[in-house]
């Protein structure tokens, strides 16, 4: 039947995506939009590709099995096999009933017609991925055998190297896509561009930019001319530029596209009027109204008017956080304060919220905090930018240019004018290690008993019994004892770097200060890993079995090799006190170091390879004479200033406070995510029983429900699996997103700027946490378990929580794209004493694996060397 294998645009929307694809889907939905003109065309369907590719089938299957397997970096292996599918393809011929349905198509539209025939797959123009670009479209096709050639070309084009290698990054199955055709009479504009209706670079959603230029829009997509820029906000056009326009493409009149010169005279005249812009804006307008989000949309401007030729989502584009009102707000990333920017999964995403102390927003797979109210007034505004600067400078940069605008805050009076402000310093406390002692105990006892209690736990009852758990999780963290401790070791560090700048024209003398401090949980654990590596290396057996481990079953056949057992309880002791912990651990979902012991074995025997035995003691006893050293030396030069007795006393004092309680800053993550393990375990067990119950297929399917929809389910038994699938692939596309530090309310990502000319020209800049000067091989690094470091390298990455510290025992420095003064590799680092600069922007791209670098890890920059 004709109504199989095409249909007309007007009789398609975005429902029937799987059809026409998701530009013919588009195209159909745009055509319903009131005021909305799409140029007439057919699709030639899914069905038509599926019969032509049962044609291809005994020719392609073997290269499509091959694909899937493929390395997506194998460049040479996809050129070679999609070139042999793409022509396979065009070399069948068009089955009679089908070439008579476009035939009959034509017919009605007009033979002798030019038209452009457009590729358009069901992976394509997608909420998650765009596909833009990756398949063919071509133009100003005339006369019925060149427009079943051209269709012909569109279905192979599913299988340009191009198009092969994104759906293997995107892990879509090349045999789930399929493709259809879009045949559109051909438009010959005057001008022609492309509009954005949000704000490509800034992602502001108030902001629209149009790019114009003369002829086909092709002259703009492959880069032959710079285009006009208009910018648009709020019906006004704000900014506009004028590029010199030398060239253009247009139609020939027998079919194709040719370069022509543009007259001298035109090539510097704008292409649009200023109301011509805020005209197609409002159309995009109704078009992003249509479809919900916002568009990146093609048109053509040809004598009676705008024409639209494509609208797509702009799927780079940050989410916002729902608010549910209409006023403005500003938001500041969790991720960059809690060193994990990584996406997380719902129930990570919902356990943290509801454990932690203030209100978070969702966006992205990324948690925020809203600090509208508190930059609204201005005392506590003051305190927060205060503690934001000392943490992370970018982020107050970020806030203060936000602030700089006119209205976007409200302006607040003070709640209490003559009081404290809002947020300010807790209570002192006394200098006394018997503190931390008593806080460990506490968080201590308090996991023992959570871990007794939830034991009888099952069902609907265990995510009761859960929720009261996390009132004495909050409890916990808001412990005004832990609270004063955590303040007193970050005040007194910023104490003594301040006021010792003063005093000696010294920096960051803090950073040697608080070398082997006590009580720092973080710091012991890369030790601790030093000591197992001391019981495997005298045995060569155990050394060469570990470097062939892939299974997380490995403790049991490590236990059969001559010093096996002992190597095997040094590891499950160093499990026993630390395998709550991994990567990205304020995701409950991630697998724990308990879990997957693997990923500890690259670790291992990198201790193994650059140390001697014995060095984790040696190691803490360098860095403690090392500060006792310093200690001395700046006392003796204090008391050489004027009124120098008194400032060396003073300066005594801090130091005995910072080295009492920063190591302690460490602990209480350490008791948040001991106590996420033994909820993680319970949970585990409920999803282990809605397996059996073949309520879900695996237990990690429950990471896509929240806390609240997982306990529905246990309690019902049923589930909406479409609703995981979908969450599945919205999950998979957030990776590709970049979290900013901070966010407003239009969408508009902020990352700040240090605003520092104390740098040499070409110098990567960072914020200085940890001081020295150190150079060495940059090994770029993004996934712990590929670990392989040798001594004296530098450590290149996007973030370190304090699940890489077992690395930082044998690096010769740290750079990281994101960190704060107080964030957890910083202060590991200066608890190693290693030269570390974070908040690096791009330093995984800008820094390549094996180039010699040169950290300054007291001014805050970095110089690639040659």
């Amino acid at each position: 039947m004709i109504e199989q294998y095409v249909c007309d645009l007007q009789e398609v929307d975005e429902a029937q995506l799987a059809v026409v694809g998701g530009k013919g889907a588009h195209l159909g939905g745009l055509s319903r939009i009131d005021g909305i003109r799409v140029p007439a065309g057919f699709c030639v369907t899914t069905e038509a590709f599926r019969r032509v590719m049962a044609e291809a089938a005994p020719s392609i299957d073997d290269r499509l099995d091959q694909l899937s397997r493929v390395n997506p970096e194998d460049r040479e292996v996809i050129r070679t096999l999609s070139a042999q599918i793409r022509r396979t393809i065009e070399g069948i011929t068009i089955p009679g009933d089908l070439a008579a349905a476009i035939t009959g198509a034509l017919a009605q539209a007009g033979e002798q017609a030019a038209y452009a025939v457009r590729s358009s797959a069901t992976a394509e123009d997608l909420p998650t991925a765009s596909f833009a670009g990756q398949q063919d479209t071509y133009l100003n096709v005339v006369g019925e055998e060149a427009i079943r050639r051209h269709i012909s070309r569109c279905w192979a084009s599913l299988f340009t190297e191009r198009a092969v290698t994104y759906r293997r990054r995107n892990g879509i199955d090349h045999r789930t896509v399929q493709m259809a055709v879009v045949v559109q009479q051909m438009v010959f504009p005057q001008v022609s561009g492309i509009l954005f209706t949000a704000d490509p670079v800034t992602g502001n959603r108030k902001v629209a930019t149009v790019d114009a230029g003369f002829g086909l829009g092709e002259a703009l997509v492959s880069g032959l001319v710079n285009p006009d820029v208009f910018t648009v906000r709020q019906g006004e056009v704000v900014t506009k530029t004028i590029a010199a326009k030398q060239r253009a493409i247009h139609a020939l009149p027998t079919g194709g596209t040719q370069e022509v010169a543009i007259d001298a005279q035109r090539q510097e005249q704008p292409t649009l009027t200023d109301a011509q812009v805020v005209q197609l804006v409002e159309l995009g307008r109704r078009i992003e109204a249509h479809f919900g989000r916002p568009q990146d949309i093609e048109w053509c401007l040809a004598d009676d008017g705008f024409q639209i030729v494509q609208s797509r989502p702009i799927t780079t584009l940050f989410p916002i956080p729902e608010a549910g009102d209409e006023e403005n707000h500003l938001y500041v990333s969790v991720g960059h304060q809690q060193m994990m920017t990584d996406p997380m999964k719902p129930l990570g995403l919902s356990m943290w919220q509801l454990t932690a102390m203030v209100p978070m927003h969702e966006a992205g797979g990324r948690l925020f905090v809203d600090v509208t109210r508190r930059l609204a007034s201005p005392a506590s505004r003051a305190a927060l930018l205060d503690i934001m600067g000392r943490g992370d400078p970018l982020v107050r940069d970020a806030l203060e240019t936000v602030l700089d605008r006119d209205g976007f805050v409200p302006s607040l009076p003070d709640v209490s004018p003559g009081g404290p402000p809002p947020g300010g310093p807790p209570a002192p406390i006394e200098t006394d290690p018997a503190v931390v002692t008593e806080l460990i105990e506490r968080s201590r006892v308090s996991i023992a008993a959570l871990e007794r209690e939830i034991r009888t736990k099952s069902g609907p009852a265990l995510f009761d019994f859960l929720l009261e758990a996390f009132g004495e999780h909050k409890r916990a963290l808001s412990d005004p004892l832990s609270m004063q401790a955590i303040m007193a070791g970050m005040e007194a560090t910023w104490w003594l770097n301040d006021t010792l700048q003063e005093w000696l024209g010294e920096k960051n003398a803090a950073d040697t200060l608080t070398l082997s401090a006590p009580d720092n949980i973080t710091s012991e654990m890369g030790l601790a890993l030093l000591d197992v590596a001391d019981v495997i290396r005298p045995h060569p057996e155990l050394v060469a079995f570990l470097q062939g481990v892939e299974d997380d079953g490995f403790l049991d056949e490590l236990a059969k090799l001559p010093g096996g057992a002992e190597a095997r309880d040094a590891i499950e002791d160093y499990l026993a006190r630390y395998g709550m912990r991994c990567v990205g651990e304020i995701d409950i979902t991630r697998p724990r170091w308990r879990e997957s012991p693997t990923t500890l074995v690259p670790v291992i025997l990198d201790n193994v390879r650059n140390f001697e035995p014995g060095a984790a003691e040696r190691h803490f006893e360098r860095g403690r004479q090392k500060a006792l050293k310093k200690e001395q030396e700046v006392l003796q030069r204090l008391r050489a200033l004027p009124d120098g007795d008194r400032k060396a006393d003073e300066t005594k004092r801090m130091i005995d406070r910072v080295r009492t309680f920063i190591g302690y800053r460490e602990y209480p993550k350490y008791g948040i995510v001991s106590r996420y393990f033994v909820y993680k375990r319970a949970l585990m067990e409920e999803a282990e029983r809605l397996v059996r119950a073949e309520v879900v297929a695996e237990r990690e399917d429950v990471f896509y429900l929240t806390f609240q929809e997982f306990h529905d389910v246990v309690r019902s038994h049923q589930v909406d699996l479409r609703l995981i699938q979908q969450r599945k692939e919205v999950f998979r596309s957030y990776h590709a997103l970049t979290p900013p530090r901070v966010l407003t309310s239009d969408g508009e990502a902020l990352t700040g700027a240090y605003r520092r000319d104390d740098v040499p020209a070409g110098a990567l800049v960072g914020l200085p946490v940890s001081t020295g000067t150190v150079e060495g091989r940059a090994r770029v690094i993004l996934d712990l378990a590929e670990a392989d470091l040798e001594a004296g390298d530098i450590l290149v990455t996007t973030f370190t929580d304090p699940s890489w510290s077992p690395l930082f025992v044998g690096i010769a420095g740290l750079v990281t794209e994101v960190g704060g003064l107080m964030t957890h590799g910083a202060v590991i680092a200066r608890e190693y004493g290693l030269p570390a600069v974070v908040g690096v922007e791009q330093a995984t791209r800008l820094i390549r694996d094996g180039q010699r670098i040169r950290v300054h890890g007291t001014d805050g920059y970095i110089e690639i060397l040659s």
